[in-house]
C-alpha cells in the first residue's frame, strides 16, 4: 500500500457528506431528529441558488437522512468503520452510531483510555454480564457501589459460562493496578458524557445502544457458549424484534428463556391470540424483568427507596430552615 493511498469513494460524495461524516464521528451517535437539524445546518451553510434562507430542519425528511448515512457508510466501510442503527430500548427511539466494525473494549478505548483504566471497564463488564447477570436475576446492569468495587482487580480468572477457573471458556484475569474511588466516578462520569454508559434515575449503569452496537460481537464471544442448545444465555434477545435485551421483561417461568422489550410487546401481543408466552405457555404477567427493575421492583429497594427520599426532604427542609 502506498503512502499516497485513499480509500475509494461512493458516487455522489461531496463537501456536505463530508461535513455530516464529520459531525457524526464527533457525536458517535445521532437520532433522526438530531440528523435533520444537523443536515439542516448543513445545507443551510452551502447556500446556493435551491436554498433561500435557513432550512428548515422539518424539510429533512427521513429518505433524505438515510440516503446520507448510506453514502457515508459507504465512504467508510474500507476503513472498517461501519454506521448501525438500534432502537433504544427505553426511549423507543431508533438511534445511529458510528462504529468501529471490529471492536472490543481494547482496539475501542486504548487510544483514549489507560491500560488500568481500559482494565477496569473490562472488570466493570464482567460485572453486568456476568457477576449481575444470573439465571434467577438479570440485572446487567451496576450501581455506585458496585462499580466502585469492581475498582480493584479480582486475584483469579473471571468465570464465564459458569465454568470451573482454569476451564476452557475462562476469561483472562484481569490486570492493571487498582484505580481509586475518586478515579472511578470520574471514569464513569466521563464514560456516560461520552455515550457509552447510561445512568438511570436510580443511580444505574447499563450500556447504551451506542456501546451495544459497538461490543454486540465481543460480548457474544466473551459471555455466551455457541455450543449452547436452547440454555440460558448471558446475553439474551428479543422475541419480537431479535435484538439484544438489557432492559425488558422476561417470561413468569424463570427457566424459559424468552425475552421481550418493553418497546416491542405492544406490537408482539397484538399479532399473538392469547398473552401467553410463546415458547413454554407460560401466562405473561410482565411483572418478571431484565435490566434494573430486576432489582428496583423488590419490595425491599423500594422500602429502601422511601427512607432515602424522606432523608433528602428532611434534609432540603433542614436547609430551608438555616
Amino acid at each position: 500500500m502506498t503512502d499516497d493511498w485513499e480509500p475509494p469513494l461512493p458516487a455522489g460524495y461531496n463537501d456536505d457528506h463530508r461535513a455530516f461524516l464529520q459531525a457524526f464521528m464527533a457525536r458517535g451517535t445521532l437520532t433522526f431528529r438530531e440528523g435533520r437539524k444537523l443536515l439542516a445546518a448543513i445545507a443551510s451553510a452551502r447556500g446556493g441558488d435551491d436554498v433561500d434562507g435557513p432550512v428548515n430542519p422539518d424539510s429533512i425528511t427521513m429518505a433524505d437522512f438515510e440516503n446520507f448515512v448510506r453514502t457515508v457508510r459507504d465512504a467508510v466501510e474500507p476503513l472498517d468503520f461501519d454506521v448501525r442503527n438500534t432502537r433504544d430500548q427505553v426511549r423507543g427511539e431508533r438511534v445511529w452510531a458510528f462504529i468501529n466494525a471490529h471492536s472490543d473494549p481494547v482496539t475501542q478505548l486504548g487510544t483514549t483510555r489507560t491500560p488500568d483504566e481500559v482494565a477496569y471497564i473490562k472488570r466493570l463488564l464482567d460485572a453486568m454480564f456476568d457477576q449481575y447477570n444470573t439465571p434467577r436475576m438479570e440485572v446487567m446492569a451496576v450501581d455506585e457501589g458496585q462499580a466502585l468495587r469492581a475498582s480493584r482487580p479480582r486475584g483469579r480468572e473471571s468465570q464465564i459460562n459458569g465454568d470451573a477457573e482454569g476451564e476452557e471458556g475462562t476469561q483472562a484475569p484481569a490486570v492493571g493496578r487498582p484505580l481509586k474511588h475518586s478515579e472511578v466516578l470520574t471514569l464513569l462520569a466521563s464514560l456516560v458524557a461520552e455515550g457509552w454508559l447510561h445512568k438511570s434515575r436510580d443511580g444505574f449503569y447499563s450500556l447504551t445502544p451506542r456501546a451495544l452496537m459497538e461490543l454486540w460481537s465481543w460480548l457474544m464471544e466473551t459471555y455466551n457458549d455457541p455450543d449452547s442448545d436452547g440454555d440460558w444465555q448471558r446475553i439474551k434477545f428479543c422475541e419480537a424484534c431479535k435484538e439484544i435485551v438489557t432492559y425488558g421483561q422476561r417470561c413468569n417461568n424463570l427457566d424459559c428463556t424468552v425475552r421481550l422489550h418493553d418497546i416491542c410487546e405492544e406490537a408482539f401481543w397484538r399479532t399473538r391470540s392469547a398473552r401467553t408466552c410463546p415458547k413454554c405457555r407460560t401466562p405473561w404477567e410482565g411483572n418478571h424483568f431484565v435490566g434494573e427493575r430486576a432489582v428496583t421492583t423488590r419490595a425491599g429497594f423500594q422500602r429502601g427507596r422511601g427512607r432515602r427520599r424522606r432523608t433528602e426532604a428532611a434534609e432540603e427542609d433542614e436547609g430551608a430552615d438555616d
